[in-house]
Formats: C-alpha cells, structure tokens, sequence
C-alpha cells in the first residue's frame, strides 16, 4: 500500500515510501587480489562532539512516523536473483549443483539456571529510539546493535541512538543519544519545521585496548530537506580522544559514492542499470589487528538494482588515537573469493595482544557464499564453504604510503542453508489488533484503524501474529583468538522433524605461506539448535583464556522472543541454552502487518547482535521482547491520549527491546 501524505488530519505515518531501516578439509585454490587498489586518501576531522543527550519527546502519533524515500535495504529479503549485474560462472565443488538439505540436528538442552551472569539489564528501545532528542526521531525497525567495552565503559548503540553505562554494573552514566546530533548532522526531522536530515544506519563499536580509544562507525546517506538522497554517502567514524567515552570524540566523514566524486574511485554504479550513479555502503562492520582498524561494507547502487562486491575501509589505529587534523584512508576495493563477489567480509575483532605479526601484521575476515544468491550468485541458498581472508602488511598503515595486500580462498565446511522465518508463541499483538478493529471509537470515526489511515487508505482489517526474519546465512561477528578464527551465521536446521532456523558456528586456523597467500582449514564446526524454536541472529565472542560465548534470540512455539545464549570453549565444546532475558509477548512492529508495508509483509527482526569481551568478561547483546500489553491498554482513550505508549513500555508502531547481559570468564 503507498502512504499519501495528510500533515494535517490523523495519518501518522504520512508517506509516500515506508522507510524499513533494515538494512576441515579440502582447499580450493587461492586467490590474490594484491595490493589495495583503491589508494589512500586524507580524510579531514569533521570537528569535535560529545554526548549531550536531551529529553525523551512525547508520547502520541507525530506525522510523519517513517522516513519519507528512505533507503530500503536489500540484505536477506529472500528473494534470490534480484540483482540484475552479471553472474559468475560455476565451478565446480563451488556452489552445490542443486540446493543442499538442512543438517539434522539435535537439541540442545536449556540450562536451569544462569550462574554466570553477573548483570543483565534492557539496552535500548525502540522508545528510546523514537523519542530521543525530544522526539526529533523516526520510527525503525529492526535494531541493529553496536557494542563495545573498556576502561570501566560499555558504550551501546542501536539505529540511531547511543548511551553510555558502567561495566561494573551496566549502570546507566549517560542518557540516550542521538546520533544525528552526534554526528554533527541536523536531527532525522526536525519537528516543528519539518525538515529531514541525513538517514544515519547500521551503528558499530569497537574498543582500541592498546591506545584505549572507542570508536562508532556508521553509515551516512546525505538527503535534501525533503528526505530525497542526495547521491553522498559517506562512512563516519566517531574516536574517543581519550579512554572515556563521557568526554570529547574527533568525527571523521570518508565520502563513499566511490562514483568518482569528491576523492572516491569510480566502481561504475548506476541509477538503473546502465546510467552512472552512486553506490552506496551498506552493513559496515569492523575489526581490528595490532596496528589497524577496519570497516567492511556491501557496496550496492543507491538508486539502482545492482551489487558491487565487499570493501574495506582501513585506518592506522595509531593515528586516530592521536585525533589529527586529517588521518589516512586506504580502501581495498571489490572483494572477490574463487570469481565471487566478496558478502559481508566480517574483520576479525581481537583481545589486546592477541594479534597475527604475520607478514608485517595480518588481519583475519570470514565470509559464507551462500545468502539468498542476489550478491554470491550462488542460486540454491545453500553452500559448504567459507571464505577465508586476509589483510597483510598492516604495519604500513602507520606509514604515509600504506602498502596492504588481500589474499583470499575457501575451504570446506559443514553445510549451510537459508533459514526458514521464525515463528512465536502466541499473544496480544495490539498493532495488528488496532488496524483489524473497526468499532472502538477515535476522533476520525469508529475503527481503532483510522489512527492510521484515512478511509480511502482503509486496510484488509486481516492481520495476523508475524513470522520475524531470520535474515539469511551471511557470516556474523568473527574473533581471532590464539591463532584461531571464530565465525557464525544463520541456517536452516532441521530438529525434532521441524525445519527451523539454527546457528552454525566455524573455528579456523588461517595462516599466509611464503607466497604471501592464505591457507587454512576449518578445524572445529557444529549447529545450535532448540526443538520447537528458532535461534537467529547469532554473535561470538572469545577471551585470551579461550572461553567464549554465542549470543543469538529464542523464538518459536514455547517462547516469545527472548535473548539468549551459549557458552563456548577454544576445545569446541559448547554448552546448553540459557536464556538471559525471557521474552514477554511477540513482535508487534510495523514490519509486521500488511498495511503498512504490502503483501507479503516482512517482520525485521535484527540485523545483527553483538558479543564482545574487556579481556576477561563476556558482553552479549540480543534483540527480545520486553514488554506486552492489551489494546485496550495500547488504546486507553477515545481522544488517543497516550495512544500506542501501553503505561511507556513501548511507542505505538513498534516493541523491540535490546538485553545486555554481562557473562563471567
């Protein structure tokens, strides 16, 4: 369904496009991409910031609620082929010739009791989200989770908020930020001219243990008052000048388009398959060695249909410390592994000291080359190989003229397969339940809908309880640790008879030959898996002292959307399911529900969680549910006073919450 805009009558969401800020064995041969193509550029500060939070907003309907042309994220859609640039040929041991069978797998047990938690509180909200930088703030779903720890500091963040808290206790020290303020940039809207700002997304962390410096990276898309894009984009990094997050950051803007404006390399994207346009960084994430720091992306068109391939953004960890006028950029250009495009190349995060000196510094990535096919091209959904990867020479990032190399191969692994939606133990869904109701009382006439829509607009009135994503079978969050590399991702599981969606998880031991070329071999492997439910969205962490640990949600027939976990050990044994925060009721956001975003409605439920360690404890942090309510309670007044809030639990278009949970070595 479009959304017309009526500024003035009772259409809350007032759009002409929903914005859904989704966003052992045998070794194939290698292959060397050589040195960074891409060059290195200096980026200049952007100036200085700190976390000056303001008051929550309002509860209530504000016109607009979701971001008028913003930018809809093709990752896991599950629709494979969307992508219109050409496929690379088969090879054969590549991809599987037809689609792989889900693994069996057994389940796993659910732990008693949860002895080793020493905290475990809610994160972020989506009301603290929509309400933040008082209420100058979008509607978003799914959360998308940044975390990092240090110095006595978590800093969280998840869309376009952050907040800081005690690693103590996980205490909150500061209120909700706004990373639009944060950034420098003018708010999301501002509400009471109705001006829109650039749409910030998909939120990062990382903690610099060797020059105690925290850093949040995100992606930029720059917009015209009217909420249009601009074509720029940029990658912004946000430093600590020293090791307290409270004080003062230096802000870095790395212009992106990579369509040869403003200092970026031309990678040919286009507006509509053939006219040149700008490209765009989607689903940053970040790692670290010895001596750099390092975002990856997934370059796609921005107005266009294609993919390009992964990039990394890697900067001299050394020289952001020291918050310079300008510091360098090198970018490695257009991943590829064995004639694939690189996907969702995951840089390895490290403890302090646990770092590979190999080949003048090495830093470690792992990859799948499966996902829906749109940007692998690999058809079936299905795959046993991972991409193993590897940054050499990062002891020139200190250098003025950086000299890294990229060496690639897969290797097998166990099998791999797109994960089916997840389903939820039933409850009160009073979203759904409000576009379905056509008799209580409003302003605008009977029907609890009509807070919503305007009559021609009306919806089906037929909603039912959602099926949230599972995203797909993309590499997770990846540590290198001991000289092993960690990775995790989503797949299809088959347990009890039922195909859900399950976690796999790979060790490897990677190491670059006198060639300079990666080898290595997945060395431990296996599934997690719950009868009658689904584990999605999975991210490990480890310690120096081998001891780690997989965070990921609980959901299905027995559970509402709960934030749970495993712990894990550098042995490959991993113990039972424990769930750190039980879910209260299902999802009820706007993803949901076929009147706001078409048919067949897709449920965002996270794109990535976050697991990371000071050294000695583990931090997770997971998507669930922390509230429920009736609609009789989501709509307590005929004149919507409080319409939606449900006592300020939750904001009427959405009720994710985040956990962080605090685990002991």
């Amino acid at each position: 369904m479009k959304f017309t805009s009526q500024m003035t009558r009772r259409r809350a969401l007032g759009l002409a496009t929903a914005s859904l800020i989704i966003s052992a064995g045998l070794i194939t041969p290698t292959t060397s991409l050589g040195a960074a193509a891409g060059g290195t550029r200096a980026i200049p500060s952007g100036g200085t910031t700190s976390i000056q939070t303001r008051p929550l907003g309002v509860d209530g309907l504000q016109q607009p609620e979701l971001r008028p042309g913003g930018r809809e994220e093709e990752e896991g859609d599950g629709e494979a082929g969307q992508f219109t640039r050409p496929r690379p040929g088969f090879k054969n041991g590549k991809f599987p010739k037809k689609p792989l069978d889900a693994p069996v797998v057994a389940s796993s047990a659910v732990a008693g009791s949860n002895a080793d938690v020493q905290a475990s509180v809610n994160g972020l909200t989506h009301r603290d989200q929509r309400l933040a930088n008082g209420g100058n703030q979008f509607s978003l779903e799914p959360p998308d989770q940044a975390l990092c720890v240090g110095n006595g500091f978590v800093v969280e963040a998840v869309n376009s908020v952050l907040r800081v808290r005690s690693s103590a206790n996980a205490t909150a020290l500061s209120g909700v930020q706004d990373l639009n303020t944060f950034f420098g940039y003018p708010p999301a809207i501002n509400r009471t001219t109705g001006v829109i700002g650039p749409q910030v997304i998909d939120p990062v962390c990382l903690y610099d243990p060797d020059n105690q410096r925290f850093m949040v990276v995100l992606t930029t898309l720059g917009s015209l008052p009217n909420g249009d894009f601009t074509g720029k984009n940029t990658i912004d990094l946000a430093v600590s000048n020293t090791g307290n997050p409270l004080g003062t950051w230096t802000i870095y803007h790395v212009p992106a388009q990579n369509d040869g404006a403003d200092g970026t390399p031309d990678h040919g994207c286009t507006v509509d398959g053939v006219v040149h346009g700008p490209c765009f960084q989607d689903y940053p994430h970040i790692g670290q060695d010895a001596n750099g720091v390092y975002v990856s992306t997934n370059e796609y068109d921005l107005f266009g249909p294609n993919f390009s391939a992964a990039q990394i953004f890697a900067f001299s960890k050394a020289q952001l410390a020291g918050h310079p006028a300008s510091v360098n950029l090198t970018l490695i250009e257009n991943l590829a592994v064995d004639g694939s495009p690189g996907f969702t190349v995951w840089p390895a995060n490290s403890p302090a000291g646990e770092y590979s000196s190999e080949r003048n510094g090495t830093e470690y990535a792992l990859s799948t080359i499966a996902g829906d096919g749109s940007e692998t091209g690999n058809p079936t959904g299905t795959a046993r190989r991972l991409g193993i990867w590897a940054i050499t020479n990062t002891a020139s990032l200190d250098t003025a003229t950086p000299d890294l190399g990229i060496t690639s191969r897969l290797t097998n692994s166990q099998t791999y397969v797109f994960p089916p939606k997840s389903d939820q133990k039933p409850g009160n869904i009073p979203l759904g339940e409000c576009i379905n109701d056509t008799t209580m009382p409003t302003p605008f006439g009977p029907g609890c809908w009509q807070a919503f829509f305007v009559p021609e607009d009306e919806p089906a009135h037929d909603e039912v309880e959602s099926t949230p994503d599972s995203l797909d079978s993309r590499m997770q969050q990846t540590w290198y640790v001991n000289g092993t590399l960690w990775g995790s991702s989503g797949t299809a599981v088959r347990v009890d008879g039922e195909l859900k969606a399950g976690i796999a998880w790979f060790a490897v031991s990677p190491k670059i030959n006198g060639a300079g070329k990666i080898e290595g071999r997945v060395t431990k492997q296996g599934y997690i898996a719950l009868a009658n439910n689904n584990l999605t969205m999975p991210a490990i962490a480890f310690t120096p002292a081998g001891k780690g640990a997989i965070a990921f949600s609980v959901l299905g027939e027995t559970n509402f959307p709960s934030a749970g976990y495993v712990r894990i050990d550098e042995s490959g044994s991993v113990g039972p399911i424990h769930v750190a925060a039980a879910g209260l009721g299902p999802a009820d956001g706007f993803t949901s529900y076929k009147a706001f975003v078409g048919d067949p409605p897709r449920t965002r439920w996270g794109d990535y969680g976050a697991a990371v360690t000071d050294g000695g404890n583990i931090w997770l942090a997971s998507e669930y549910i922390g509230q429920t309510c009736t609609l009789a309670e989501y709509f307590p007044s005929p004149n919507l006073a409080n319409f939606g809030s449900c006592g300020g639990t939750r904001t009427s278009l959405a009720n994710w919450y985040t956990r962080l949970t605090k685990l002991s070595q």
